[in-house]
């Protein structure tokens, strides 16, 4: 009976620490071997030839940790059967009528169109770690090279203890043809950002195809308040830390489990301002392996911009994007695609709903006071020229659209683009001001974790807005996560 195996598997030239570990093991054998990998833009299976036989995996499933479980389901000499080129070509993906028989890989692969034949020369060392089969190997593939690691068991317990002792349990898990496509450009590539606000944290997994467009994987936000008490402290707070940690962690093994190659993670205004921001970021390193850049209110800027050019017809005259979020606002100045100026102001919808108590129902006079206080935060605003286009992105700005649209569920394709008058954002500011956060949580559209900062992140969008002299803002779905994912990892 043939049993699955759980594989998890790294690519690249260095393996830092594990390079030492690896080297202390006794090696129990070493083989060379010249393989033909059959290759698809669309399958993510295991279909190659060596010593003369066509060998056929099929992913059975992936756990919780990434882990992938294979299965062994042909194995046949040349000539094949019409059953194994039917099976082979399924496990490819492509839609081919088969023929009876083929009688040499040439003619498997010029049963469609879509399939690559790819040499791969193989120098393959095996050691035994942690009970299982641990293998290091030089790849060839054409003009490229690369090196693999390696873990295998019928044990996903065993194979996850034998990651983590080489070091390298932060790495996604990458499937040999996925890791081959990617050194030769072939196919789609996924990949993860993570951005760590002051109020919540957003992950987006993006696919990028071979013709450098990307289609999106997960695209979603949590709620954990990591700039909680910092107004006041000065520092971040424990329970807040916690909570975000946790969401951090969860984001990252839900994207090794869409299979990414690589993640990137920045940190925003909270952790700009927190005096302990380096402990926080050295707690989620080690919790799990995600490295946060604390990226300056400028690059923040730069890169909202990026994505609202690339997600919106904005034309070529002068242009104002802003991103509001917990703890600041960013702000970029440009035409077209060209930016003339940015700049970061401390004015975020956590600390002026804690320091006026906007999480309910408030008095005309305490909104007041909180939207004097936030046209003071945002003087440098005054006095500059009309722009053709305004867009706002952000928590508050796309809960503001969906609140308009009554949608029940989110729907990014309806936000994105929806214009946002004043009339519109007043009617809001009104009815927020005179609810209680529970009774904001009933308000179709309004994401419930967003109940308590909405009235003020509402009042800094309204004050944007008349300060540019404008009526209303355009919306981005697309905000700073997008932007570094096209800044990262585009073509």
């Amino acid at each position: 009976m043939i049993v699955p195996r759980w594989e998890w598997r790294t690519f690249g030239e260095h393996f830092g620490d594990a390079e030492d570990r690896i080297a202390a093991l006794t090696p129990e054998s070493v083989k060379e071997s010249d393989e033909l990998y059959l290759l698809t833009p669309v399958s993510g299976e295991t279909v190659k030839v060596r010593d003369g036989l066509l060998d056929v995996k099929h992913l059975e499933r992936v756990n919780e940790d990434g882990l992938e479980q294979w299965k062994p389901v042909l194995k046949e000499g040349f000539p094949l059967s019409s059953e194994a080129v039917s099976l082979a070509l399924q496990a490819l993906g492509v839609s081919a009528t088969p023929a009876r028989s083929v009688s040499t890989v040439d003619d498997l692969v010029r049963l469609s169109a879509e399939l690559v034949a790819v040499p791969v020369r193989k120098r393959r060392v095996h050691y035994t770690l942690s009970g299982c089969m641990a293998e290091l190997t030089d790849v060839q593939a054409e003009d490229r090279a690369t090196r693999t690691i390696a873990v295998e068991s019928e044990d996903p317990v065993r194979v996850i203890a034998a990651v983590r002792e080489l070091g390298l349990g932060a790495r996604p898990n990458v499937s040999f043809p996925r890791g081959l496509k990617t050194l030769l450009g072939v196919g789609a590539h996924r990949y993860a950002v993570i951005d760590v606000g002051t109020n919540s944290v957003k992950v987006h997994v993006g696919e990028r195809r071979a013709d450098a467009s990307w289609s999106t994987i997960v695209d979603r936000a949590e709620v954990t308040r990591l700039g909680e008490g910092l107004d006041e402290s000065g520092s971040l707070q424990p329970e807040p830390m916690e909570r975000t940690t946790t969401a951090i962690a969860s984001m990252a093994e839900e994207a090794k489990r869409d299979s990414v190659e690589a993640i990137a993670a920045v940190g925003t205004a909270g952790l700009r301002l927190a005096k302990n921001s380096a402990d926080f970021v050295a707690a989620v390193q080690e919790r799990c392996g995600v490295e946060i850049e604390v990226i300056s209110g400028e690059e923040e800027g730069r890169l909202a911009y990026l994505a609202a050019t690339s997600g919106l017809e904005l034309g070529q005259g002068p242009l104002v994007v802003f991103d509001t979020g917990g703890g600041s606002s960013q702000f970029t100045f440009g035409r077209g695609k060209d930016i003339d100026e940015r700049f970061s102001v401390n004015v975020g919808a956590a600390r002026f709903t804690e320091h006026y108590g906007l999480d309910g129902a408030v008095s005309e006079e305490t909104l007041a006071a909180a939207f004097e206080a936030i046209a003071g935060d945002l003087a440098r605003l005054d006095g500059r020229p009309t722009p053709d286009a305004l867009v706002g992105m952000g928590g508050a700005v796309t809960n503001l659209a969906a609140v308009k649209h009554r949608l029940t569920a989110y729907d990014a394709d309806v936000v994105q683009g929806t214009v946002l008058d004043l009339d519109e954002i007043d009617r809001q500011i009104e009815l927020y001001r005179t609810s209680s956060a529970d009774e904001r949580r009933r308000i179709v559209g309004l994401q419930p974790g967003r109940a308590d900062v909405i009235l003020a992140g509402a009042c800094i969008v309204r004050t944007v807005i008349a300060k540019l002299g404008l009526e209303a803002a355009t919306v981005s779905d697309r905000g700073l996560r997008h932007g570094l994912l096209l800044e990262r990892f585009g073509a």
